[in-house]
């Protein structure tokens, strides 16, 4: 008999990152709270993670970064304001995203070495259960959510699950690629994986997304972890050691990713999911066409 998996309760958000990719509009706001219509990115991720049944989420920040810190908290001069004037509806809304008393910890990563420095950051705060690392600028429209879609497998397989989603073979070098031993159905055990590998050398159009569901053994080799691709500490790198004890599940996730971290992805996030409001999208279509 299969023991059952522990239970998945903390979440990883590494967001020390400088955001070069969409600079200037990040010279001096986190990227991660740049808006998608009218939320910042965040704000999805923290609400996909809720979703997923995660209780306590990790910020790995770094400099310049406290506005994140701020936007969960209390902003009494505003919601006095709103509540003086009736407007209600937002109040409550913007109650809705408060972190609750405990659920959110900050730790500071000192220097960019990488994704999987990023997640060594939080090892003392995770401490031994497993976890989950969501990249805060990918946003996946799902439903459900991209991180309750591996919780659900997980407390089937236990183990780690990776979140992967098929990309063109041309842009295999552009992201982390899995090696699947055997599919069934959006279910791949993985047998490998590489971080960007060399243009024609993939062994599949399988890219690791930006969901993870982790065992925190992977915190002992993060710690020993030589610089990988781009001269970092690479995650993947980590977790291909572990998979040579652990199993590793993948599982292409229904969705669709934006990548908003990137000018386009950005601003194909906007478009998207301003068309999908229902108090927004016939205005919003009735703009873009105005505009082609």
């Amino acid at each position: 008999m299969t023991a059952t998996p522990a239970r998945l309760r903390k979440a990883v958000l590494p967001v020390a990152g400088l955001g070069t990719r969409v600079l200037p509009g990040t010279k001096t706001t986190p990227k991660e709270l740049l808006n998608v219509v009218d939320r910042p990115i965040l704000s999805y991720i923290v609400e996909e993670a809720r979703e997923a049944g995660i209780e306590h989420i990790v910020f790995v920040t770094g400099r310049a970064k406290a506005a994140i810190e701020d936007y969960f908290d209390h902003q009494i001069e505003l919601e006095a304001q709103l509540e003086a004037k009736g407007k209600t509806d937002i109040l409550e809304m913007m109650n809705g995203e408060l972190a609750q008393a405990g659920e959110m910890s900050f730790t500071r990563q000192m220097q960019p070495k990488g994704l999987g420095h990023a997640v060594w950051c939080a090892r003392d705060i995770i401490g031994d259960e497993p976890f989950a690392v969501i990249l805060p600028d990918v946003i996946v429209d799902g439903q459900p959510g991209a991180l309750k879609q591996l919780a659900d497998v997980y407390a089937e397989v236990g183990g780690n699950v990776i979140g992967v989603e098929q990309v063109p073979e041309a842009d295999t070098h552009k992201y982390g690629i899995v090696d699947p031993a055997q599919r069934d159905g959006r279910r791949i055990s993985m047998k490998g994986m590489v971080e960007k590998p060399p243009r024609g050398e993939a062994p599949s159009n399988l890219s690791i997304s930006g969901r993870y569901i982790l065992q925190p053994q992977i915190f002992d080799l993060l710690a020993t972890q030589g610089r990988g691709a781009g001269g970092e500490i690479q995650l993947t790198d980590a977790m291909a050691r572990l998979m040579q004890n652990q199993a590793f599940t993948a599982y292409e996730y229904e969705g669709v990713t934006h990548d908003c971290g990137d000018k386009i992805g950005l601003l194909r996030a906007n478009v998207a999911l301003a068309l999908k409001r229902p108090d927004l999208g016939d205005a919003a279509r009735e703009a873009i066409s105005a505009l082609l």
